[in-house]
């Protein structure tokens, strides 16, 4: 039987790497900051970014590059909300990345299909926020906030510490009654990890040393 994501009003096979495309309203994004200012304009670049392969689309209206201060809860529904009522109809599931579980209860009535949380529903009420609905998450680590998380980042074995912390977010997850096959997880490259904590961990462990490329 294949692996499969249950996403929303989806059901994603996963039987090829699947390309999420990421759609962000936001004034100060690492890579693309600034460049999408009004939610017309999103929910275009959403359908441009479709029609050259994306299987989800992933909108987000605040950072969390290193650095990125938190943005307000009206601004950040300001932004994202009008987008994801553009491309609830655009036939791919659509994701939130957000860590307010208010905007995702929101964001879910509106027709989002996912949520994408870089603090994997650590945030009080989020995780009901989602076993609530049939949406599908994405557990993200990530070592502190947006804000310091890259000033000094320490792991004694950075590989099983991520790999310890996702468990558990999957298990709390699972308790609260989201289905396995509604969870995937991210390890948060870049998130509270440099490249010496990665390498010094790798070398612990007996791999290569090499650290992923961002």
């Amino acid at each position: 039987m294949p692996q499969i994501l249950r996403c929303g009003r989806f059901t994603l096979e996963l039987s090829r790497p699947l390309v999420m495309g990421v759609v962000n309203v936001t004034p100060d994004s690492f890579s693309d900051g600034g460049l999408l200012t009004d939610a017309a304009q999103a929910a275009a670049y959403g359908r441009r970014l479709i029609g050259e392969g994306a299987d989800i689309l992933d909108v987000g209206g605040e950072s969390t590059r290193p650095g990125a201060s938190p943005v307000a809860l009206d601004e950040e529904r300001r932004r994202v909300l009008p987008v994801i009522e553009r491309l609830a109809s655009c036939g791919v599931p659509v994701s939130l990345d957000s860590r307010k579980p208010e905007l995702m209860r929101e964001a879910l009535a509106a027709g989002a299909d996912m949520v994408n949380d870089v603090s994997a529903l650590g945030a009080p009420g989020a995780i009901e926020a989602v076993a609530e609905s049939n949406a599908a998450v994405c557990l993200m680590h990530m070592h502190g906030e947006p804000r310091t998380m890259q000033a000094s980042p320490g792991y004694h074995d950075v590989v099983r510490e991520v790999r310890d912390y996702l468990a558990g977010r999957v298990a709390a997850a699972e308790r609260a009654g989201i289905a396995r096959e509604r969870i995937v997880v991210d390890p948060g490259f870049g998130f509270g990890k440099t490249s010496s904590t990665t390498s010094r961990s790798c070398a612990r462990s007996g791999s290569s040393g090499r650290s992923p490329s961002r």
